[in-house]
């Protein structure tokens, strides 16, 4: 329970959902639906009104939280993306959802972007036919993503299958679910129903 309370205390924090504890954050049991001010002793009457800065800090800290960052890897993609020449929002968005940890959560094959991280790490996953067990991995349009058929038990693949009857997959992948196959075909696009952080916010910040 603590750490699932931890986590819980995040998104409470800022005040919207970061997903962060899967499919327990659809439900009622949801600490943010529950209690939905920020923590502490204060209770619900911690919530004061943001300075510019303010919100600014807290989008970028949003973002943060819900990919599962550290600030040096969040501020590396902002960076990246104010080089390109396309737009930049845009680009931040890629950068995050083309992570291979997402695309594994994007899919279904683990309940939370943290199970994912772990799922990779762990080397259950293929890509272009070879082992990866790096989180950051960028995909690009072309990867097919599987399972290692040699490295995951009977037992979490039955899981992975049962998690991705009832999910579809986002439109920018496409997924075969009798083999468990995925292939990136387009540009990466956050889902439908899942909040999404003020970018533009996220960019005054790191442009101040």
């Amino acid at each position: 329970m603590a750490k699932i309370a931890e986590k819980c205390k995040l998104c409470r924090r800022e005040g919207e959902k970061l997903y962060l504890k899967g499919e327990r954050c659809f439900t009622t049991k949801c600490a943010n639906v529950k209690r939905n001010y920020a923590p502490g002793v204060h209770g619900p009457k911690s919530r004061v009104k943001l300075t510019d800065y303010g919100k600014q800090l807290r989008a970028k800290q949003a973002a943060k939280r819900l990919y599962g960052l550290s600030e040096k890897q969040f501020s590396n993609y902002v960076a990246k993306a104010i080089k390109k020449k396309e737009n930049t929002a845009q680009m931040i968005i890629n950068f995050l959802e083309s992570r291979l940890d997402n695309v594994i959560y994007r899919l279904g094959f683990t309940p939370s972007r943290g199970a994912a991280r772990q799922f990779v790490g762990h080397g259950y996953v293929y890509v272009n036919n070879k082992k990866l067990n790096i989180p950051s991995y960028h995909a690009e349009p072309g990867d097919v993503i599987t399972i290692n058929p040699t490295k995951i038990n009977k037992k979490l693949l039955n899981e992975v299958k049962e998690r991705i009857k009832g999910k579809d997959a986002p439109e920018w992948i496409h997924l075969d679910k009798d083999v468990l196959a995925a292939k990136i075909i387009g540009a990466p696009q956050t889902a439908e129903g899942e909040s999404v952080f003020d970018v533009q916010s996220v960019i005054e910040f790191y442009s101040r």
